[in-house]
């Protein structure tokens, strides 16, 4: 018979552990229950520091670092708790700890099981561990455990996020019990490889969708450029009743910003502020974007102001926004305000402050900046800095250095650095610069319809005209063309493209109709009596 002083005890600790499955506890409300069963003698019980360490380890208010300190002390671990600590590195991105985890469970004895797996296939797929992710699947058959529908879908993500789409699809076909989860992770890995129209495929026969899934498409279609076949799906996810998640909104928003659908990016900020969704770096970057690229700078700023936590991409999204709206010396201050806070600018960011530079023509700051890339930051500058260095030099009249500067990168120039070259040739007059940069366009097979256009308005800008039909002789003769014309707008939160030269629209005869009335109404000087703006729109 038990002792009054151990029957206290023992009562004492089944209440402590009966208090861990209530809801809503805290680390400090947690510690003192670890204290009791340290008390009591408890915490010994695999099956009470298990409780506490999973907890620590995958609660939302627990604290992974006590939870790694309690498994270190442990004198018996059981595989639940293995697969606990396994489990929390692999969904808190630290996939390297749990792999290396995973191979002190085999070291120590300790058997996987299903559960396990699915964990290190996580880890694995989160590493693009194609090695680890073979050798895992090999335990998995022979061990027995492939049939398990979450390993299978692991298997599955993994292959698909190593790019192995041959063998993601054999076991997708092989599966028999295909989820929702299932679906959305070979979907996921053709979207992510580029094979968007069989994702689409794939989707469309989908039994389940959820929203994964349909961001998992949009997210696709955003991937190969196909803005406006995302903002279509984004609104068809919403009449089929699903609410978007982050990955869809920042989808969307990235699509608008390319499509100038103002409307649209408005209505999904609404959307965020409305649910109340945290204003993280990715998002709060996508809405710069969206509103810097949309001409509503000032917004811009407003989203920029109210995120708590900024990073390379949120100032650098907006820096190149203010230079695109002419507010250079706004631009300029950000980019001494990103290095006050402590935050390292990169690529990307030098593109749009020496682009800043240009605008301003603050030469001497352009190139300062140009050689603290690399004396400072340790970035290697690439032919686009050289390019916006170029340009630089180029506007401020400084045509001998940027030549200097073209022959003298560490590179072949592109398309690209030629381009700003042959751009400040034409602003200040210097046709023989000119022509040789196009002649270098030439070696190099750069020289697309562009380039030619850009040399006849040369020409032209210095009267002399032979030169300009010598121009457009050859261009016919290549049978070079020059890229149409295209412009994109919203009309009541669709977006409309047109496209200079195209005759396919459903309505082209009634708006040719509609153009010649307006066209007997107009009395211009631009066109004589015989030639009306029709035959003008449609040479």
């Amino acid at each position: 018979m038990l002792s009054s002083f151990a029957t206290k005890y023992l009562k004492s600790s089944h209440r402590s552990l009966s208090l861990l499955d209530q809801q809503g506890l805290s680390m400090t409300q947690i510690l003192q229950i670890q204290s009791q069963l340290i008390v009591s003698g408890t915490i010994s019980d695999p099956f009470a520091a298990g409780k506490i360490i999973a907890f620590c380890a995958t609660s939302e208010h627990g604290d992974l670092s006590h939870a790694c300190h309690l498994f270190r002390l442990l004198p018996h671990r059981t595989t639940f708790i293995w697969n606990t600590m396994i489990r929390a590195f692999a969904e808190k991105n630290e996939s390297t700890r749990a792999i290396s985890l995973y191979r002190q469970m085999l070291e120590s004895g300790f058997l996987p099981n299903n559960y396990t797996f699915s964990f290190l296939l996580r880890a694995c797929a989160d590493l693009s561990d194609f090695t680890l992710g073979l050798i895992s699947h090999a335990q998995i058959i022979r061990m027995g455990w492939e049939a398990y529908d979450f390993v299978q879908n692991g298997l599955i993500h993994l292959y698909a996020s190593c790019n192995c789409m041959d063998m993601a699809r054999k076991l997708f076909d092989m599966s028999l019990n295909r989820d929702v989860i299932t679906w959305t992770a070979v979907i996921n890995g053709y979207t992510k490889s580029g094979q968007v129209a069989i994702a689409r495929q794939l989707f469309d026969q989908m039994p389940e969708k959820n929203a994964v899934s349909w961001s998992a498409m949009i997210t696709g279609y955003v991937q190969i450029g196909s803005f406006k076949e995302a903002l279509e799906l984004f609104n068809d996810m919403q009449l089929a009743g699903f609410q978007p998640n982050h990955a869809g909104i920042v989808g969307a928003l990235t699509a608008c910003a390319f499509l100038g659908a103002l409307d649209q990016g408005r209505w999904i900020h609404a959307y965020v502020d409305r649910n109340k969704m945290n204003l993280d770096r990715v998002l709060g970057t996508a809405l710069i974007d969206m509103y810097a690229k949309c001409g509503c700078i000032e917004m811009a700023r407003r989203v920029f102001d109210e995120m708590s936590l900024r990073d390379v991409f949120a100032f650098t999204s907006l820096i190149s926004g203010l230079a695109n709206h002419s507010q250079s010396a706004s631009a300029m201050e950000l980019f001494m305000r990103m290095q006050n806070e402590g935050v390292e600018p990169n690529e990307v960011t030098f593109i749009c402050i020496l682009s800043a530079c240009s605008r301003m023509g603050l030469v001497e700051e352009g190139l300062r900046i140009f050689e603290s890339m690399n004396k400072v930051y340790g970035i290697e500058p690439g032919a686009e800095h050289y390019g916006s260095l170029v340009d630089l030099l180029g506007r401020a009249g400084m045509l001998e250095e940027a030549k200097k500067m073209v022959r003298e990168m560490p590179m072949e120039p592109d398309s690209y650095v030629l381009g700003a070259l042959l751009n400040a040739c034409r602003v200040h007059g210097d046709v023989e610069l000119g022509k040789e940069t196009i002649e270098w366009l030439v070696e190099q097979s750069l020289d697309h319809g562009g380039v030619h256009v850009l040399l006849s308005n040369m020409y032209a800008s210095a009267n002399q005209w032979g030169n300009v039909a010598k121009v457009r002789k050859g261009m016919e003769e290549k049978k070079v063309r020059k890229v149409p014309g295209c412009s994109l707008i919203e009309v009541d939160g669709v977006v409309r493209e047109f496209v200079a030269g195209d005759r396919s629209h459903v309505f082209r005869e009634d708006i040719l109709l509609l153009l010649l009335g307006i066209d007997k109404n107009l009395k211009s000087s631009w066109f004589d009596d015989d030639y009306t703006m029709v035959e003008q729109i449609y040479l």
